[in-house]
């Protein structure tokens, strides 16, 4: 390899393709149900395959949680920009929230993920966050939300969420609702 060059990685084979998907699809249901208590033989098993295969496709824990929250970021981004386009800012807003919330609530290795906000989790969601502020100034535009809220805003709250998720129940319904009514004119 010369100098300034990057060897681009080869695709994998078939059979590793539908490996690597499998450990995915089972890492999806073991983390959303038990979170970073999760162990990878747990994934290994519930995806039929060795653990080695595991490992071979996510060298560690935090490298296939990684994924799975790049996985969770990229539905939420998806959600946000179907909101912007919608006719009325604000009720896109709320509706996208509650969406995203009810995600998270479903999910503890997401809700785990958000309530940490890890920088590595943040870099990864830049594009939803730009997409929640773009939607967030057409809002304040129609003057239905706060003209001093900002997308940190809703990256804490969300955080904050994550937290009393974590608490068990639904007393993170009450913790919204009354987060969203504080960005409401």
């Amino acid at each position: 390899m010369s100098i300034g060059t990057e060897e681009l990685p080869r695709p994998l084979r078939a059979d590793a393709r539908r490996n690597r998907e499998r450990v995915l699809k089972a890492a999806r249901a073991v983390f959303s149900a038990k979170g970073r208590e999760a162990h990878l033989e747990d994934v290994a098993r519930r995806a039929k395959v060795g653990v080695g295969t595991v490992y071979r496709h996510f060298p560690t824990k935090d490298a296939l949680l990684e994924a799975l929250a790049r996985e969770q970021f990229e539905i939420l981004t998806r959600w946000a920009l179907e909101a912007e386009a919608e006719p009325d800012p604000w009720a896109a807003f709320n509706a996208m929230i509650w969406r995203g919330a009810e995600l998270q609530a479903s999910d503890r290795a997401l809700m785990e993920a958000v309530a940490a906000f890890k920088p590595g989790v943040a870099r990864q969601a830049e594009e939803l966050h730009a997409s929640i502020e773009r939607l967030m100034r057409r809002a304040q535009g129609q003057g239905a939300m706060r003209a001093d809220a900002s997308g940190e805003d809703v990256r804490l709250m969300m955080c904050g969420l994550g937290s009393v998720m974590q608490m068990g129940g639904d007393r993170w319904r009450r913790y919204l609702t009354v987060m969203l009514d504080g960005l409401r004119v």
